[in-house]
């Protein structure tokens, strides 16, 4: 058994690593990361959960529904159920147009729609996707509450919010955690969200602890050349020169110091997140049961002191280098 931590004020004892969902949405949709096999999908939802992962993370816009069908058909004939989480607030109209909506009424429809798709009778963790518009986020944290109340959802938690948006709907109910992007990478939340979060006992769950595949160690400057039209990566500045080669440098180095304890450049990525107090859990994105291996293997693993120094170090050097 891996060891467990209790998300914020839940009675969930999540692993340190779960399974994201985004990808496994599959194409043609504004935020897709190419075509996806549901069978592949399906296939790597079962070997982490082999592998002892105990939670899925998803959203409703991730493929506009399909990735929450193809996480409710795998877990039909799954023996040990994991938790489910999953974030509502990004709507679509027919012509698959995105929308954000905070309406009560709105939150309520998709919480059913997910419940169907999910196969579920509850989910475990529901979260407001975006605090967009920010004026509804009272009203659409009201909803949550109520829906909590309800037993239609066990824990309510909220993603991408500011330490202020935080604070405006804990004066209405708990918070039970916050979904921050975190990475090696993307590091805007140590200022201000990760100490407030760890005062005030909410549970953190970061999403592209590996940055969008970057820190893997299996992204080269070829690949993010040839991504599909349809992913979401090939406007990203950080797979765009000047950028890329020295993420590719950084993730050289997670080669070097995961080759001392046979860990992958993924895994040591994802041991430096886990390291941060604050961070109860991290999401690993999949989209075949083989990159379970070089990412799982971080559910266990802990980097130094010494080695995060090291890491540290190099990523402070880059800094410098690009502002010289």
């Amino acid at each position: 058994m891996h060891q467990t931590r209790k998300l914020g004020n839940s009675d969930l004892d999540i692993t340190a690593l779960g399974v994201g969902a985004w990808a496994m949405g599959g194409g043609g949709w504004k935020f897709a990361w190419g075509e996806q096999d549901d069978a592949d999908s399906a296939a790597a939802i079962r070997a982490a959960l082999d592998r002892g992962v105990n939670w899925i993370d998803t959203a409703a816009v991730y493929g506009l529904g399909h990735s929450e069908e193809v996480v409710g058909r795998t877990l039909k004939n799954v023996k040990q159920k994991p938790y489910v989480f999953t974030k509502c607030e990004r709507r679509w109209d027919e012509n698959r147009n995105i929308f954000p909506s905070l309406k009560a009424s709105s939150l309520r429809k998709e919480c059913e729609d997910s419940l169907r798709r999910l196969q579920l009778d509850v989910i475990d963790l529901y979260q407001l996707h975006w605090p967009e518009p920010d004026q509804d986020i009272e009203e659409g944290w009201t909803e949550m509450a109520r829906l909590k109340e309800e037993g239609k959802v066990r824990w309510i938690g909220v993603s991408n919010f500011s330490v202020e948006q935080m604070k405006r709907a804990m004066k209405i109910a708990p918070i039970t955690s916050l979904q921050p992007p975190y990475s090696l990478l993307v590091r805007k939340v140590e200022a201000e969200i990760l100490p407030f979060v760890r005062e005030q006992g909410i549970g953190v769950i970061v999403y592209s602890p590996m940055r969008a595949g970057l820190l893997t160690g299996k992204m080269t400057k070829e690949r993010a050349a040839n991504l599909p039209e349809d992913d979401w990566r090939r406007r990203d500045t950080d797979f765009q020169e000047p950028k890329l080669s020295r993420n590719l440098e950084l993730a050289e180095l997670l080669r070097k110091v995961g080759e001392r304890h046979g860990k992958a450049p993924g895994e040591v990525a994802l041991a430096w997140t886990l390291a941060n107090p604050a961070v109860t859990a991290a999401i690993v994105g999949l989209r075949r049961a083989d990159q379970v291996n070089g990412t799982l293997g971080a559910l266990d693993f802990r980097l130094s002191p010494d080695e995060l120094s090291e890491i540290e170090r190099f990523s402070e050097q880059q800094k410098e280098a690009v502002s010289a």
